[in-house]
């Protein structure tokens, strides 16, 4: 028995060894990289090069293209050529054990890295769902300006902002996804295109543009649509005004190494865009062939292609939000890639109530950094597809509600550092300085952020004025030196509810029991507070 089953292990060996397979071959340099220095519009559009200028951010070797010819001379080989990362500095390929030797045999390589972890030739039983917890159902419109968005942008106070003229403008996000079906028909999205705010997209899967296509999934339009989204006295998305590009790195019907690479040439062309922000609801842990599956030791943010490639998109300046997982209730509970990453801004679920949606995939990662790093609604949470208001489940829908919430804090602060920028949206979460394994530091508090930033602000001179009494049952008062030119009154729907000209009070006695937001408007400056109707 022995030495039939050492045989058999032997038959497997060969067999492997024999297999091809994924692997990225490294290249040693960049030959040409001082033409791209001395014009760097030839590869980074203005955009790019002005977030890095205003961050502080110098250009580097990984910014330059990669070498064309060590391109061509794999394809002279004998090898497909279809996907290659500027950053990473080198290319994928499929190639078997001799192939490989052959490769790295080749004076412009400096390595070959294997996308497998492991030798096993298992191969996993297909999902027809890889978003077991993002869950869609159509709901009846409403009369309300933000209708059902109202609870999730409240959830995370991000009201403040919105009535302070913050909603994303001049911010751009990529969302890197599955597709994105009815995005260009769909009137939900028609503000979007009246307003000139899609700029682009690209699909990396099938190397076209073709990302609208009825065949595609439909999961990156719902994650749009709870950003950009905008049906009038419906729904508002949580930056309604930011501009977008859409990206597609995810075949919705496969799992496969191969997306890993989609997703870093997206982020590479987001880059080259100039975007401030990337939001993905992606993930990956196992995959249709068992010997590319990642253990979770290996959920340390540095093993795998796209956590890599995710921290030097961070590096370059660009604010990534990153799904947790839905695997909360799995054998696998855990994060999943490039969630783990220490640099990237992963996200977890909560429902209605504040506690962490079940689904919601724990943290920390493997070399135990805190993941997820925050959390927003995800169970019931409201978006638009096609034409209509929507209703889904999953950390996919949390990211997208935070990522827009990122672009109006962006839009405040442009210059503000983004590494202190995600240590305030820690510190201002709801559990910090504790932290959750499903929730990490809490619901993020985007009007807290801002309010915290503003006070030590030399934009806005915020001392000497104050709201009282608070809360109020009939007349709201406002104290300060200076003159007050101007009142509004705003409900927790964001409807303009009275207006006063020159006075430093206002009646609310007739308001109903809840929560509002007072814009004051002196001469030198606009104060927004929020108040309680008892």
């Amino acid at each position: 028995m022995k030495k039939v089953l050492f045989v058999c292990f032997l038959a497997g060996y060969c067999l492997t060894f024999a297999q091809s397979e994924l692997v990225f071959v490294y290249f040693k340099d960049k030959p040409n990289k001082a033409a791209f220095y001395a014009n760097p519009l030839s590869e980074l559009t203005q955009k790019s090069l002005t977030r890095r200028s205003v961050l502080g951010i110098a250009l580097n070797d990984q910014d330059a293209p990669i070498e064309q010819s060590y391109l061509q001379n794999l394809q002279n080989l004998g090898f497909t050529v279809t996907d290659y990362s500027k950053w990473l500095n080198g290319v994928a390929v499929i190639a078997n054990q001799a192939q490989v030797n052959t490769i790295k045999a080749q004076p412009y390589v400096l390595s070959v890295e294997r996308f497998a972890k492991t030798s096993s030739l298992v191969v996993k039983t297909q999902n027809t769902n890889k978003w077991d917890a993002f869950e869609q159902e159509n709901k009846n419109l409403t009369t309300f300006n933000y209708g059902s968005g109202s609870q999730q942008i409240d959830q995370i106070n991000l009201r403040p902002l919105h009535l302070a003229g913050f909603t994303g403008t001049g911010v751009t996000i990529a969302v890197i996804d599955t597709g994105f079906p009815t995005v260009n028909t769909g009137s939900a999205f028609s503000r979007l295109w009246t307003n000139n705010r899609i700029k682009g997209g690209y699909d990396f899967v099938s190397k076209n543009t073709d990302i609208y296509n009825s065949s595609l999934n439909n999961h990156g339009t719902v994650v749009l649509g709870a950003i950009g989204g905008y049906i009038q006295n419906t729904f508002v998305g949580s930056a309604p005004d930011a501009d977008f590009y859409l990206y597609r790195s995810e075949n919705a019907v496969v799992e496969i190494p191969q997306e890993e690479m989609y997703w870093i040439e997206a982020a590479e062309e987001a880059d080259r865009k100039g975007v401030d922000i990337i939001t993905t609801s992606l993930g990956y842990s196992t995959f249709d062939d068992a010997k590319y599956n990642y253990t979770y030791a290996d959920m340390n943010g540095t093993t795998s292609f796209i956590a890599r490639g995710s921290e030097i998109a961070v590096n370059k300046g660009i604010f990534v939000l990153i799904a947790a997982g839905n695997s909360g209730e799995d054998a696998w509970h855990y994060i999943t890639t490039p969630a783990d990453n220490a640099k990237v801004f992963s996200i977890g679920a909560v429902d209605a109530t504040g506690n962490p949606s079940s689904f919601s995939s724990y943290g920390p990662n493997s070399s135990g950094v805190v993941k997820p790093d925050g959390s927003t609604r995800g169970t019931g949470t409201s978006t638009v597809y096609n034409n209509s208001l929507t209703t889904v489940s999953g950390t996919s829908i949390a990211t997208p509600v935070a990522a827009g919430g990122v672009a109006c804090l962006i839009q405040a602060f442009p210059t503000l550092n983004r590494d202190l920028m995600r240590t305030k949206l820690r510190e201002t979460a709801s559990l910090f300085p504790s932290y959750d394994d499903q929730m990490g530091y809490g619901i993020l508090n985007f009007g807290s952020f801002y309010n915290s930033v503003l006070n030590t602000s030399e934009l806005v001179k915020k001392d000497g004025l104050s709201i009282f009494p608070n809360p109020v049952k009939s007349i709201l008062n406002v104290a300060t030196e200076d003159d007050v030119q101007f009142l509004e009154v705003y409900d927790h729907l964001g409807r303009s509810i009275i207006k006063a000209k020159n006075q430093k009070s206002v009646k609310v006695e007739d308001f109903p029991k809840g929560t509002y937001y007072l814009k004051i408007q002196t001469k030198e400056n606009v104060y927004y507070k929020k108040f309680l109707k008892n």
